[in-house]
């Protein structure tokens, strides 16, 4: 079922600076998984809440493009489907990192097809990260300052890509196996750089077959595709809707075997109890969290008297308590993920506005920071959300019901998928933004780069701190870990001090799905284990 394991690695590894190697690795299933044989055929019935701003991963940041076009495409490397704490190869088989940490070279398998029938080799790889690291102008790289370390791409043969790094990074090794970073044909690239915004020529399981706006997206099997024997599924088809009563009355009837985000717990406990055994439950606490951000660059937003009244109006663990079984926010936490190995106490978090736990004593201080501010009577403004209702339109409601406590007047304003992103990062059209940052790993250099100037398509609020700027190099770079958790728990104080925005609850994610979907385990990150390559149905 898979190819022999020579080597794996853990996250842990692949920031160590001692020589690496790594090698392919292809997912080995579970006890229970391996004790069925896997069956051939079948559609894979999914549900999914929005269409994407555009197919190309490399520009796009949202559920709606990666979980639709992951299975059409390889990366270099991949986190192994059924353990999302190793690292394992897909176009890439062996990876080592030189002991002064500033090459990276991988080896690229030379038995891959695009679905054109194109050979993907070294130069398609360089091209593709060239696109996300040296974007082109007209060309947005969501993701290029997760790559500042990178000084140049080389690939001296067709199968070697070699990374050179201005600095030792702790996470580069990690970002090659972001699910984001999806293979394309250089050819296609160098006509035009923004070709996949629109068009799908992948080396993926599966081949595209349809996509209708806002009702269906399919794929199909690629029977050319470099692991023998997979992928198992006859191909897979996604059902639009932003509706959750939608997406869950599809689960409940069969219309759908799955919706890979999560539903709300009351509606999974509704499903449960009505079909049994017939359905399987997984829990996720994921790397992402729900905020409001603020444009500092609109009154009264620049003033942190107002931004700190807004955030010391929300109670936080009431919250957490009353949108659980809605929306699956429960969570409070910092800037990383609470519990894991970043992040900072709750002793300390507690100390930090809006994290207290006297209600009574934060509205006070708000009020009184408002009126400071020319607001004794309060404020009223617009506040732009994205028209999901999971989560976004009961986190919303919770946080404009907080805001009356202490006056303030907020409107929800409700957007479209496409247009809610732009008036985030191009237009910069609102005043105050429901703005959710979620990655596909626990990684500081993913999650602190909200808040640094030179990641404008990330940094909604448009925070310009160079104190920040500053912090966030030196904990990409170092590969002291105590040192890096003092760095970045520095930056999380000064983030909550100065309120750069109001953060809300940290994700925890239910996926219902039924039992007949075999060999997929929910990761972490609703971005991540979306190829499909290994998943089967046990009957159609």
């Amino acid at each position: 079922m898979a190819e022999a394991t020579r080597r794996t690695r853990t996250l842990l590894t692949v920031v160590a600076l001692t020589f690496l190697l790594g090698s392919l690795v292809l997912p080995l299933p579970d006890t229970a998984a391996a004790a069925e044989t896997p069956r051939r055929g079948g559609i894979l019935l999914a549900a999914i809440g929005a269409d994407p701003p555009s197919l190309d991963p490399h520009q796009e940041s949202t559920f709606a493009n990666i979980q639709l076009v992951a299975p059409l495409y390889s990366t270099l490397l991949q986190f192994d489907p059924l353990d999302s704490s190793k690292i394992i190869g897909d176009a890439g088989t062996e990876w080592k990192t030189s002991p002064d940490g500033l090459t990276v070279t991988v080896k690229v398998r030379q038995d891959i097809k695009f679905h054109d029938g194109s050979k993907l080799t070294a130069a398609d790889v360089k091209a593709s990260y060239d696109k996300l690291v040296f974007p082109p102008k007209g060309v947005k790289s969501i993701r290029k300052a997760h790559f500042a370390a990178v000084k140049a791409i080389e690939a001296p043969d067709a199968s070697t890509v070699v990374f050179k790094l201005k600095h030792p990074s702790a996470a580069f090794v990690s970002n090659l196996a972001s699910p984001w970073n999806v293979i394309f044909p250089k050819k296609y690239l160098d006509k035009d750089p923004n070709y996949f915004k629109t068009n799908v020529v992948g080396s993926g399981p599966f081949k595209f077959k349809d996509y209708t706006r806002g009702a269906t997206f399919e794929g199909e099997r690629n029977p050319d595709y470099f692991v023998k024997g997979r992928p198992y599924l006859d191909g897979y088809k996604f059902f639009i809707s932003p509706e959750t009563a939608v997406r869950s009355a599809a689960v409940r009837s069969g219309r759908a075997y799955i919706e890979f985000r999560g539903l709300p717990m009351s509606e999974v406990e509704a499903i449960k109890r009505q079909l049994g055994d017939k359905v399987t439950v997984q829990e996720a606490p994921t790397p992402g969290w729900w905020a409001v951000s603020f444009n500092h660059k609109v009154k009264p937003f620049d003033d942190v008297r107002v931004r700190k009244a807004l955030t010391l109006a929300i109670d936080r663990y009431t919250m957490g308590k009353v949108l659980f079984p809605l929306t699956g926010l429960k969570n409070v936490g910092g800037l990383v993920r609470p519990g894991t190995e970043w992040a900072m106490s709750q002793a300390e978090l507690e100390k930090l506005p809006g994290f207290g736990r006297d209600m009574d004593k934060n509205r006070a201080e708000a009020k009184k920071l408002l009126a400071e501010a020319g607001f004794p009577n309060g404020l009223k403004f617009v506040m732009a959300n994205r028209n999901v209702k999971l989560p976004y339109q009961d986190f919303a409601v919770y946080f404009i019901q907080e805001w009356r406590k202490i006056g303030v007047e907020a409107t929800n304003r409700p957007l479209e998928t496409a247009a809610w992103f732009d008036a985030g990062r191009v237009s910069r059209n609102f005043e105050t933004m429901v703005d959710p940052h979620v990655d596909f790993m626990d990684e500081p250099d993913l999650t602190l780069v909200d808040f640094i100037s030179t990641s404008p398509l990330t940094n909604w609020s448009q925070v310009s701190d160079p104190q920040l700027d500053d912090l966030y190099d030196r904990q990409s770079r170092t590969l002291d870990k105590a040192e890096r958790k003092k760095l970045v728990n520095e930056f999380e104080k000064i983030v909550f001090e100065k309120a750069y925005f109001a953060q809300g609850l940290w994700w925890v994610r239910n996926i219902v799905h039924w039992s007949k979907v075999k060999n997929w385990k929910a990761a972490p990150s609703h971005y991540s284990n979306q190829k499909l390559q290994d998943v089967w149905l046990a009957e159609d």
